[in-house]
């Protein structure tokens, strides 16, 4: 994670999980997603990269113990300084990167599965650093990379879209670089509906809450609200598909 994304977390940490306080069924949803495709059981060896507050690993925790922790890693301390005092969690402040050039000094050598949730869109080399995630892999080990199309459903104004759009990697990309660096994948995709009052969204984004708008103006923040309040006039609660790629990594 390099410059304005590390800003963007480091503002946001002490309230990030307040961003879905609206939907805590989709936060059930999603760590569910994740036990399913991971399938952890109890001694695995795990590594989260972009862990966070440890919002998206309670069912994975409950598959663990104290004497195999997962491993969170973030570059923002501010963040790991959310994670719950939870035996099963161990925090490392490291990136991606770290953890694939093999720099790190952890308790595991090879690991049984890594998660990337929305986080590979912040690797600069994504063939290089999934390559090296890979080769950190066990013997049956999973890479499960969570990552958004390109196109969303999110009622955004049409800047922000488009510009998340031409910044977002391409799926096919990724499990490119999965099945060169010697993995099989396995692709699927799911979706939530979400379901949230009007003006709370509109909060969400006055806020930044996605990192891409972190990179327009206050002033261009403030256009992009207006075409919202313009183009759902009258509607008191937004619906839309929140849409999702899992793409699974195995060593051949």
């Amino acid at each position: 994670m390099y410059g304005q994304s590390a800003d963007h977390y480091q503002r946001i940490a002490c309230h990030y999980d307040d961003n879905w306080a609206h939907s805590p069924a989709y936060v059930q949803w999603m760590n569910h997603q994740i036990a399913q495709h991971l399938a952890v059981t109890p001694g695995d060896r795990v590594a989260d990269i972009g862990a966070g507050t440890g919002l998206f690993l309670r069912s994975l925790a409950a598959r663990t113990s104290a004497t195999t922790p997962i491993l969170c890693l973030d570059p923002c301390e501010a963040m790991l300084a959310q994670l719950p005092p939870d035996p099963r969690l161990q925090p490392v402040h490291a990136n991606a990167e770290d953890l694939a050039n093999g720099s790190l000094q952890l308790p595991y050598e090879k690991f049984d599965a890594i998660l990337l949730k929305e986080v590979v869109h912040h690797v600069p080399d994504i063939p290089a650093t999934v390559r090296g995630l890979a080769d950190r892999l066990a013997p049956e080990g999973r890479l499960l990379v969570i990552t958004l199309p390109r196109n969303l459903e999110y009622p955004l104004f049409d800047a922000a879209l488009q510009r998340f759009a031409s910044r977002q990697p391409h799926p096919e990309a990724i499990a490119t670089a999965m099945r060169n660096a010697g993995l099989s994948v396995e692709e699927t995709r799911h979706q939530f509906t979400v379901r949230v009052d009007a003006a709370y969204y509109r909060e969400l984004v006055r806020r930044r809450w996605m990192s891409v708008l972190d990179t327009f103006s206050d002033a261009e923040l403030a256009a992009g609200l207006e075409q919202m309040r313009r183009d759902h006039r009258g509607e008191q609660q937004l619906t839309f598909n929140d849409r999702f790629v899992f793409l699974l990594g195995r060593r051949i």
